[in-house]
């Protein structure tokens, strides 16, 4: 009896799996915004840069309000998982704040983030629309997890945090806006050429997180 034929070879390259897709969308959208401008980055020229079909970077995004919400998303996917640590103590709550700190102001601060973020405060035909995907993808959502962080702390007892929404905003205001203004105006320059540690403990013991400290 004759061996069987071995079955036939699939045609074309093999499928990326969809993280890897969205990985060159990203990378892609990412390169052409801030290399060439908003105005550059379409949808087709996005597919071109990232060597993939149109209709994979539509499964992404509808358009390039979204594209630039999916970079965000992608920047800031790390800070859940960081803010889902908890602390026994306030010693270890404030390791834990530093390390969640240092991590954002890593992913925001870098040359790439603060390039976008020159881009879109410029004055762009769809600029109040952009700056609102910017502010919900990447500030409102470290200020989220960070004040949800704080009040179960300090429902737990941990820390001494009057108000958490406020701590947030004023931590973040002072770890990342003010060296995100420095570097965008090139008065310094971006994450990791410079160590940011010790701005965010200094910003840490002003608010005073600790156990037992007056509110």
């Amino acid at each position: 009896m004759p061996p069987s034929a071995p079955p036939p070879r699939p045609r074309g390259r093999p499928a990326l799996p969809e993280e890897d897709l969205r990985g060159k969308v990203v990378q892609a959208a990412t390169q052409i915004l801030l290399s060439q401008g908003y105005a550059a980055a379409t949808m087709e020229a996005v597919a071109r840069q990232a060597n993939v079909a149109k209709k994979t970077v539509y499964r992404f995004a509808a358009n390039r309000e979204e594209l630039i919400a999916l970079i965000l998303r992608d920047w800031t996917a790390p800070f859940p998982l960081a803010f889902e640590a908890e602390a026994a103590d306030a010693g270890a709550a404030l390791r834990v704040l530093e390390d969640s700190l240092i991590l954002i102001a890593g992913r925001v601060l870098t040359a790439e983030a603060v390039g976008l973020f020159r881009l879109l405060v410029n004055d762009l035909p769809e600029r109040e629309a952009v700056l609102e995907i910017y502010t919900a993808a990447g500030i409102d959502r470290s200020r989220a997890l960070l004040a949800g962080w704080l009040s179960r702390h300090r429902a737990r007892g941990v820390i001494t945090c009057p108000d958490p929404a406020l701590a947030a905003d004023l931590i973040l205001s002072m770890v990342i806006a003010e060296p995100l203004r420095q570097i965008a105006i090139r008065l310094t320059p971006p994450q990791p050429e410079w160590d940011i540690r010790p701005r965010v403990q200094a910003a840490l013991s002003l608010l005073r997180l600790t156990a037992g400290a007056a509110p």
